[in-house]
């Protein structure tokens, strides 16, 4: 496999999420990618939210939750020796990582999927179906 330049990391906090983290730390310390982005996408506050509150504190939630999931994808990498690029992106998931991939020049997006199918996977709908939807670049689910 050739070196690719980086590689993104959706991350939401969860356990799931930080074996994803796992998975492309490794990627990185074999050698197959330049850089670690890790990406927490918060969902849109718009519409009668924001109608009552300002758009600097819908900003200031965002930035705030972001971190609180980057936190755990963060240590991971600090505990590896490996410097990871955060970001915190606001919309649709897969449109918001898909954005990011085109900004940063990604190879390879990694998310950790729950694995639900089938009817589950119909009501709850999937995050990981949204990005592969989007994404123009391979994506490895993580269980």
């Amino acid at each position: 496999m050739a070196k690719m330049k980086s590689i993104l990391v959706a991350v939401d906090g969860s356990a799931t999420s930080d074996r994803a983290v796992r998975h492309a730390l490794d990627l990185v310390e074999a050698g197959l990618a330049a850089e670690l982005h890790l990406l927490n996408v918060q969902p849109n506050l718009g519409g009668a939210i924001a109608t009552f509150v300002s758009r600097e504190q819908i900003a200031a939630h965002h930035r705030e939750e972001g971190s609180k999931c980057l936190d755990s994808a963060e240590a991971l990498a600090r505990n590896a020796g490996v410097t990871a690029k955060v970001h915190i992106g606001v919309g649709r998931q897969g449109e918001v990582v898909s954005d990011f991939v085109d900004k940063l020049g990604a190879g390879l997006v990694v998310l950790g999927t729950r694995g639900h199918t089938g009817l589950a996977g119909v009501l709850l709908g999937s995050v990981a179906q949204d990005v592969i939807a989007h994404v123009k670049v391979p994506v490895t689910l993580v269980k």
